[in-house]
This record gives C-alpha cells, sequence and structure tokens, in this order.
C-alpha cells in the first residue's frame, strides 16, 4: 500500500511538474519552448524571442515564403503570440521593462498592419530587391525589405574561406525570390509598380559591377551563380514591365490606415491631420527664419562652395574636427572615442557643380550642417560597440519603428547645435540649416497627401520641389525620386524627420520643466546622454522613461 502510495504521489508530482513547467510545441517544423506566463520580465523576453524567430517566414525554394497560403497558414500562431503578450500582466514592473513591452507590442501590430492593409510583397515590386550595397544610416533599411537580402557591405573581398560560402548562399536566394514575386504581386498600385521597376532594374546593374570585380571574376562558381541572379533579375523586370501597364488604382493607404499605423506601430502620438498641421507649421517657420537670417547676414560675404577634390577635402577635414570638438568642449555630449572615426568614414567626395543633389549642394558650402545629421553614425557605433543591455532594444526595431527616434534626432540636433553656438565662427551657415528644416518638412508633407491619395507621387513631389527654398531640390530628379518613393512604400518616414524632431523637442522640454521644478539644474549633456542610453526605441517611449510619464501616449489604442 505504501508503494502504491508512493508510485501514486510519484506521479502526481510529475503530472504537476509537466503543467506547471514547459511545453513543446512544434510549429512550421521548428520546436519552440513556450513557457506559461508568471507575469515577470524574463517572460517577455522569452515571447520577444519566440516572436523573432516567427517573424522570419519558412523558405520555399531557398528563399523566404511569402506566399498567401504561407500567411494562411501561419496566422493562427502569430494570433497565440499576440495573446500571450496580452496576457502578461507589467502592472509592478520597472517602467524601462513596461517600455519593452510596449516594443513588442508595437511589432506585432507592424506585422499585423503588413498582413491586413500594407502588404509589401503584393503591391510593392521594390520589396524583392535582394542586393544592397551599403549599410543605411539607422538601424535598419528603410522601408519594407525581405528576408532574404544580400548586405555586401557585410563582406570582405577578396572573400575568406569562411564568407564564401555564406556569400553564394545570399546570392542563390536570388533567382527563387524573383520566381516568387511574379506569383505575389497582384496588387494594383501604380506608383509603388512603375516606381519600384527601377529598384530592380539598378540591381541588375550592381551585380554587373559585382561580376566584373577581380576578385569575383576569376571564380568560376561565384560567376555563374551571379550570371544565373542577373537573367532572373532581367526577366522580373520585363515582367513588371510588361504589367505595368494595366496597373490604375493608388498607392496610398489612406486616412485612417496611416493614423492607426503611426500610433500603434510607429507610436507617434498623433493623426494624420497632426502631422499636416505640425509640417506646415514647420515649413513656414523655415522659410521666415531663414529670410531673417538671410536679412541679419545681408552685410556678410556669402558662403562660397568649394571647387575642387583638394578644397572639399580640406574642408570636410576641418569640418568633422570642428563638430567632434564642438560636442566635447561645449559639453553637448559625451563624445565616445567611435565618434570621430565613425563620421569619417562619411565626409563624402567632391562632387562638380552641375551634378550635386540637395544635400550636395549645402555639403560643399559648409557640411556642418550635414555632419549633425550624421548624428546617425554616432548611434549606429553605439550599437556596435555598446549593444543595449536589453534582449529587445540590442537589434533594430523591425518595420522602421526607430524613424521618429532615429530621423527625429538626427534632424533635431541640426538645430540644436546650431542654437548651441556651433556656427558662431559661420553666420551664413545658419541659413543652410533652415534650407534643410524646409525641405524635409516639403517632402513630408508630399508624402502625406500622397498617402492620403489627394495627390500621385509626381505630384508630391511638385510640393518637395516647389517649397524647397532656393530651387536645390530642381537641381537633381533622382533624389526626388528615391525619397517621395520610400515614403509611399513605408508610411510615417516621410513625415518622421519634422515629427520625430517635434516629439524629442517635447521631449527635452519637459524634461527641462521637471528639472526646475525639483530645482535642479538642466544640464544638455545629460539629457542626451540619457537620452543615448535608452536606445533606438520611438521617442514617444523615450519620453516616457525619460519623465516617468505616459499621458501623451493615451491617444494609442493599446
Amino acid at each position: 500500500m505504501k508503494k502504491t502510495t508512493a508510485i501514486l504521489s510519484l506521479f502526481l508530482t510529475l503530472f504537476m511538474s509537466c503543467q506547471t513547467g514547459k511545453k513543446e510545441k512544434d510549429t512550421e517544423n521548428k520546436t519552440i519552448t513556450e513557457n506559461f506566463i508568471t507575469n515577470e520580465y524574463s517572460d517577455l523576453v522569452t515571447l520577444f524571442k519566440e516572436w523573432r524567430i516567427f517573424e522570419k517566414p519558412p523558405l520555399l525554394d531557398g528563399a523566404p515564403d511569402y506566399t498567401k497560403e504561407t500567411f494562411e497558414m501561419r496566422w493562427s500562431r502569430f494570433k497565440e503570440l499576440q495573446s500571450e503578450l496580452k496576457s502578461i500582466d507589467t502592472t509592478n514592473w520597472a517602467l524601462e521593462n513596461k517600455v519593452d513591452w510596449m516594443i513588442v507590442w508595437a511589432e506585432m501590430n507592424g506585422y499585423d498592419f503588413n498582413h491586413r492593409i500594407l502588404k509589401p510583397w503584393a503591391r510593392d515590386p521594390a520589396f524583392y530587391k535582394s542586393v544592397w550595397s551599403n549599410r543605411s544610416d539607422v538601424p535598419a533599411h528603410e522601408g519594407p525589405t525581405h528576408h532574404g537580402i544580400t548586405e555586401l557591405w557585410t563582406y570582405t573581398f577578396p572573400l575568406s574561406d569562411e564568407e564564401r560560402p555564406k556569400f553564394l548562399n545570399d546570392l542563390k536566394k536570388i533567382v527563387p525570390i524573383n520566381a516568387q514575386a511574379k506569383k505575389n504581386l497582384i496588387g494594383n498600385a501604380k506608383d509603388l509598380w512603375v516606381t519600384g521597376i527601377r529598384d530592380i532594374q539598378h540591381q541588375s546593374v550592381v551585380l554587373n559591377n559585382l561580376k566584373k570585380q577581380a576578385h569575383i571574376k576569376e571564380d568560376l562558381e561565384l560567376v555563374t551563380v551571379i550570371d544565373k541572379a542577373i537573367a532572373s533579375t532581367n526577366e522580373l523586370v520585363s515582367w513588371l514591365q510588361a504589367k505595368s501597364s494595366s496597373k490604375t488604382g493608388p498607392s496610398g493607404i489612406g486616412k485612417d490606415n496611416y493614423t492607426w499605423y503611426l500610433q500603434n506601430v510607429h507610436l507617434v502620438p498623433l493623426t494624420w491631420d497632426n502631422e499636416v498641421m505640425i509640417l506646415k507649421r514647420e515649413l513656414s517657420r523655415a522659410w521666415s527664419s531663414l529670410k531673417l537670417e538671410e536679412h541679419r547676414n545681408r552685410n556678410l560675404p556669402k558662403l562660397m562652395d568649394v571647387n575642387s577634390p583638394e578644397a572639399y577635402a580640406k574642408m570636410a577635414d576641418e569640418a568633422a574636427e570642428s563638430l567632434i570638438n564642438f560636442l566635447d568642449q561645449q559639453d553637448i555630449v559625451t563624445v565616445k572615442p567611435y565618434f570621430d572615426p565613425a563620421l569619417r568614414k562619411h565626409l563624402g567626395d567632391y562632387i562638380p557643380k552641375e551634378k550635386r543633389n540637395f544635400f550636395a549642394i549645402g555639403q560643399h558650402y559648409d557640411p556642418r550642417p550635414l555632419y549633425s545629421h550624421f548624428y546617425h553614425w554616432f548611434e549606429l557605433a553605439r550599437m556596435d560597440n555598446e549593444p543595449h543591455k536589453s534582449e529587445i532594444r540590442k537589434e533594430p526595431l523591425l518595420y522602421n519603428i526607430f524613424d521618429s527616434r532615429n530621423e527625429g534626432t538626427a534632424t533635431a540636433v541640426e538645430e540644436m547645435f546650431m542654437q548651441a553656438g556651433l556656427y558662431d565662427d559661420s553666420p551664413r551657415t545658419k541659413e543652410i540649416v533652415y534650407i534643410m528644416i524646409a525641405q524635409r518638412a516639403a517632402r513630408g508633407l508630399g508624402s502625406l497627401y500622397a498617402h492620403a491619395n489627394e495627390m500621385t507621387m509626381e505630384e508630391a513631389g511638385g510640393i518637395h520641389s516647389e517649397y524647397t527654398p532656393r530651387g536645390w531640390m530642381k537641381t537633381e530628379k533622382e533624389l526626388l525620386i528615391f525619397e517621395q518613393h520610400l515614403y509611399l512604400r513605408q508610411p510615417g518616414y516621410g513625415t518622421s524627420y519634422i515629427t520625430g524632431k517635434y516629439l524629442l523637442e517635447n521631449t527635452m522640454a519637459d524634461y527641462a520643466r521637471i528639472q526646475e521644478l525639483q530645482n535642479k539644474p538642466f544640464v544638455l549633456k545629460d539629457f542626451f546622454d540619457t537620452l543615448n542610453s535608452i536606445g533606438n526605441i520611438p521617442i514617444s517611449l523615450a519620453n516616457w522613461q525619460i519623465t516617468g510619464s505616459n499621458d501623451h501616449l493615451k491617444i494609442i489604442n493599446n
């Protein structure tokens, strides 16, 4: 009897252990460990890792699978993950952990929105661009990209024995993803379709140039794979061109969808109408400030642009040194050892006057306004050298959710550094700063009307071009097309420079007010160091973590 009781007790113990421990679930031929929710922060981290594994689609013929059937098959698992997240009670969590929960919530909303509305795999040919030559200046590539891209900039040529198989495997995905594109692309978004063809055409150019490089052309296997990728890319271009005449529909997502996406995915506590008002205000402010600055400087010599590679190299070197010294000596931010080398990789080269686009024009008068925007590279260097302690913030957030933080900060510091005294030695340079603000406000305003389907992409570009001072957006059309196309592909991105700036200014103001109420001095360096320590997350969440108040987030439907 005692033996039976002991066996029964052991059975019950094992049974209860199974119920309160971990269960294994086979999903898409992967075994994923699920923890029962205990409302600990560790539950969120575990769920986040499962979510990120799920977010990467399974493979079809060696390439990521974006077919309708696969999305439908996986939808129930997504809803389970979303439900598990919502079941976690964060009431007693530390503030930074609550912020992390919001990040995961926003990413899942991004997946949901892409599935329901944006559908880049079905509407956006540029989604199938596979080869990327350069690193983005923000945490991930701007706009929707597929999960099997080849990042040329991550490879060192000639390839090592370890890199070569990975490179081959990357390139081998191009043929099947192109074949899949011709099945998946069923949308009727005219502007996205027609303009997206350019991205695929350019891929063929990049691949042809790659094949000609000395370290590639002698490798028969590599050349064969590249040739197949080129042929497949050219076939996709021809197919897209043949279908383009039948595409007649709008490409914008509409005001209501735009607002939902803005609030629930990018965590920007604004509406479409709010953004129109903010961008109109900033456009007017930039123009009027420019004219006042021009009046103030009317008796000063005009800035002269450099006219040779040697003059540009000298000016760029001096500008980089000036910016780094200013940030350090004026206690703007803690300057890390990696700041200077990160900036100097992107000083640019001399460009003849007739070939300069908007940014290159200003850059050849004084590069410091643009180099201030290159705060981007300090942030990426920080991610590389000092990754965030949070597993959730360590890597780039999905779906460009970082845009208000990274683009907003880079835009805001252009004017903030100016106001803090960066151009005391060159008052005319302030004019460039206001021109840059006006350009970003104009292009963002155009993108808003394009997403509302009140304008075509070309008409939105007209605002972009006509409302940029001094005709600087009329010198080179490629930048205009690139920017308006990107903003049509990625809702909220075109406005994030100005609205992110607005939200950062609000955050600084809130922080300063709190310091004053507590009889503490406002220290600019402390503000920027705190912002940097929080990581590349939406500025609305940074505000919450800095101030302790989430009142500004109440508009968001969580």
